[in-house]
Formats: structure tokens, C-alpha cells, sequence
């Protein structure tokens, strides 16, 4: 009975990493630190014995800002609609135990197209490829690529979105300067009302609400570019905790994700 409750709580948990996404954003309006001030030397000046005064103390420099401390409100509201592509890893804890990861590449701000490989524990591994207009799934290593034809519903989490969410709960969401993975972040924390997924994530709100998720925990790390770093969603499914971890790495221009050699042509039924 535990194994059958693990394993359908693995894969409800698979299914709700579906969020796993964010927005390249840009802070356009954060100051700049200040730049050190210098000054020329000063020429003593002869005292009345003859002997040169002391020249007046340098201006101190000014300080610079620590690293992490920028406002995450004006990285959000400057997020950049330019399209990118992200490498992104989901790791799925049930009841604090490991049960499965999502890792690959995609590209977001765009049409969502990517290449991901799915596996949970002790029951092997899925590789998916998104295309503009098809979905191609094998058992990971060898087995045969099938095809299906794109569903019209396929969307990605809006992550500016979520920290909107956050930073509208006011001071308490807002919970400081931290560094992830050698990256200076602003780490944002709360509770998220799944009725306000509606807009920003359409796909999880109807999964959660079918689940019968009401609420979940989310925290947030963004970086002084407004892009997501980290992010980290605790929710409560059928008596089972599920935590969901998700690594944002190695930004950069928009991929093209093309159908796997011997897929075939027709998109099944």
C-alpha cells in the first residue's frame, strides 16, 4: 500500500512541476553604485616657521552596496519580454524522501518548445523534445520516439508572476539579501491561494484544483536582472508532503528544438 500511495504521489508531484518556469527580467531603473571619489593632492602651505603644514585628509570613498541588495519590486515590474533559453532542473521530494527529477533545456518568453528528460525513482526515464506543433516522447535509452500532436493548452508558469504574488503580501514576504550557487538574490516567501493562478499559470491552477489543492507554500530567489535563480513549492496532496525544488542556470539566446530523427511523420491519435 505505501509503494502504490509513493509512486501516485510521485507522479501527481511530476505533473505539478509543469510551473517550472520564469521571466528574463531587467532592472532599468536601479541606481548604479557610487564610483570611489578622488581627489588631487593638495600643496602644503609654509607655516610661519617655514615648515609645510599637513595636507587635508582624502575624501573617503564612497561605500558600495552589498551584493543582493537591490529592490526585487523593480526587477519584477522591468521584466524583459525578450525570448531566451534556460536550463532548468526540478527535483521532487514525497514524504522527505527523493522520488524523482525533470531536467533539460527549453526556451520561455516564446512559444514554449524544449527538450526535458523525466524520471522517477525505480521506474526509469522519459525524454520529451516540444516542438512548435508536435510532442515526442521515448523510454530513455533506446526505446522508439513517438509522436503526438501538440496540445493546445501547453503553457509554462509566468515565475514574474509569482513574485508578484509575493511581494503583494507587503514587508513579511520579503525576506533578504541571500547567494544562490555564487549569485547575489533577494529571497521572497508565502503562501499562494491556487484561485490566484488563474491568470499567471492557467495550466497548474486547473491540475491543483482537480487535485483538490486549495494552497500552497512558495519562495522565490531572484537575481538583480529580475530572473528566477531558484525557486521552491511545498504543497499538501492526499494526506503526502510534496516538495518541489527548481534550478534556473546558464541563460541565453532563444534554441530551436527540432523533431528526433525516425520520429515519423503522422502524430498519433
Amino acid at each position: 500500500m505505501r509503494r502504490t500511495t509513493v509512486l501516485a504521489a510521485a507522479a501527481t508531484a511530476i505533473a505539478l512541476a509543469a510551473l517550472t518556469a520564469c521571466n528574463d527580467t531587467e532592472d532599468k531603473n536601479a541606481a548604479a553604485p557610487a564610483p570611489a571619489t578622488t581627489s588631487a593632492a593638495a600643496v602644503p602651505t609654509a607655516t610661519a616657521a617655514g615648515t609645510p603644514a599637513p595636507a587635508p585628509a582624502a575624501p573617503t570613498a564612497a561605500a558600495t552596496p552589498p551584493a543582493g541588495d537591490f529592490d526585487p519590486a523593480k526587477a519584477v515590474a522591468n521584466a524583459s519580454k525578450e525570448p531566451y533559453a534556460v536550463s532548468m532542473r526540478t527535483t521532487i521530494e514525497i514524504d522527505g524522501e527523493p522520488s524523482g527529477t525533470v531536467s533539460g533545456r527549453m526556451n520561455l518568453n516564446t512559444v514554449h518548445t524544449g527538450r526535458t528528460e523525466t524520471k522517477v525513482a525505480d521506474a526509469g526515464a522519459i525524454e520529451t523534445i516540444l516542438t512548435t506543433d508536435s510532442v515526442y516522447t521515448r523510454q530513455v535509452p533506446a526505446g522508439k520516439w513517438s509522436r503526438t500532436a501538440r496540445p493546445a493548452d501547453i503553457s509554462m508558469g509566468d515565475y514574474s508572476g509569482y513574485a508578484a504574488l509575493l511581494l503583494a503580501q507587503g514587508p513579511s514576504a520579503r525576506k533578504g539579501a541571500e547567494t544562490r550557487d555564487g549569485v547575489p538574490t533577494q529571497h521572497l516567501s508565502g503562501r499562494i491561494d491556487v484561485e490566484q493562478l488563474v491568470t499567471i499559470d492557467p495550466s497548474l491552477y486547473r491540475k491543483t484544483k482537480a487535485k483538490g489543492v486549495t494552497a500552497f507554500d512558495f519562495d522565490l530567489w531572484v537575481d538583480a536582472e529580475g530572473r528566477t535563480r531558484y525557486a521552491e513549492q511545498i504543497l499538501a496532496y492526499q494526506g503526502v508532503k510534496n516538495v518541489n525544488k527548481v534550478t534556473f542556470t546558464d541563460f541565453g539566446p532563444v534554441e530551436t528544438f527540432a523533431a528526433p530523427a525516425g520520429a515519423g511523420a503522422a502524430a498519433a491519435s
